[in-house]
């Protein structure tokens, strides 16, 4: 049985990095300009949009979803935060996760969709999608870490927003690659709603649990609140705003629930691979989001159908190299 284990977990997950993005990015998008047909069409127009966006000067916040911080896409997140194309990031929970347990070393592999699940299990190996996790890197890495450094901020204080909690997680990385030692180098809030989802969430609760058996370490409580006042910062004081929205959920949610409280996003790219029909958040195009205020009628905006560890190195690519970021 270690042997198969070997077997499957031979090829690690490597992080794109924007400079490999842009190197053929914007050949690629001209290639496609003149394709004229389908998903094509909807890919150049998110390039051009995303140009546009940073050309105008917007404030831009980034949503996405913590499974593609499992794959090679986390490098190149990290590394628009490291550019300053990035004024904060919305995600979920598995962000801290992932990010911490790969951001210490820990290796996640490529598999397939495909792979006999059960077998897996007894193999000790998740499965994300096509991302083979070894169980020993994931949810006993990030709960060392999640009480280690808990345990020095209780010292400070007791309540702390998820931004907070990310920006201290960052400064404990050292991996260049890490979307969270980006945000802690640019001063960039990560924001997390539904921060608790996951293995960092868990972390904290065990780590109060634990504290009740000691007379000198205090439990740690998440303020949410704090971080609502962050993004209304963020939001109201914005000339113009940006959404960079990949995948769906509560990240992209919170994102234009929070923008039409200023009349919504001057500017959307959405990348999805959920359909329109079921009546979903992640599902529904920019479009509908125009009837809620939570895009402006005359925003520039695409949703863009497909996957977006595909899509998105080639917009961010194109843009970055049309902007001379790289």
């Amino acid at each position: 049985m270690s042997g198969d284990r070997s077997s499957l977990l031979q090829t690690p997950v490597v992080d794109l990095s924007l400079d490999e993005a842009a190197e053929n990015a914007g050949q690629l998008v001209k290639l496609l300009e003149k394709l004229g047909g389908f998903s094509a069409r909807y890919v150049v127009r998110s390039a051009n949009i995303l140009l546009e966006m940073y050309r105008s000067g917007a404030t831009v916040i980034y949503s996405f979803p913590a499974n593609l911080v499992a794959t090679g896409l986390r490098g190149l997140l990290a590394d628009t935060v490291r550019h300053g194309l990035v004024n904060a990031v919305i995600t979920t929970g598995g962000t801290f996760d992932h990010d911490i347990a790969r951001g210490l070393g820990y290796k996640y592999y490529v598999g397939e969709f495909e792979l006999d699940d059960a077998y897996l299990k007894e193999l000790e190996i998740h499965r994300l999608g096509n991302i083979l996790v070894p169980a020993e890197n994931y949810g006993p890495p990030v709960e060392g870490f999640t009480h280690m450094m808990l345990e020095e901020l209780s010292q400070v204080k007791t309540d702390w927003s998820p931004s907070e909690l990310a920006f201290e997680a960052g400064r404990r990385l050292s991996d260049e690659k890490s979307i969270l030692r980006a945000s802690h180098l640019k001063n960039t809030p990560v924001f997390a709603p539904g921060v608790v989802d996951g293995a960092f969430g868990t972390a904290v609760y065990t780590f109060n649990e634990k504290s009740r058996a000691s007379s000198t370490v205090k439990p740690i409580r998440i303020d949410l609140v704090r971080d609502m006042e962050k993004i209304a910062d963020i939001i109201y004081s914005a000339e113009k705003l940006g959404g960079v929205m990949l995948g769906g959920g509560i990240s992209k949610h919170h994102t234009i629930w929070w923008a039409q409280f200023r009349g919504g996003l001057d500017y959307a790219v959405a990348v999805t691979s959920a359909p329109e029909w079921d009546g979903s958040l992640s599902g529904a195009r920019t479009r509908e989001a125009i009837s809620w205020g939570k895009i402006k009628p005359k925003a520039n905006h695409v949703t863009v159908p497909g996957d977006a560890t595909i899509i998105f190195p080639v917009i961010i690519g194109y843009a970055a190299r049309e902007l001379g970021v790289v």
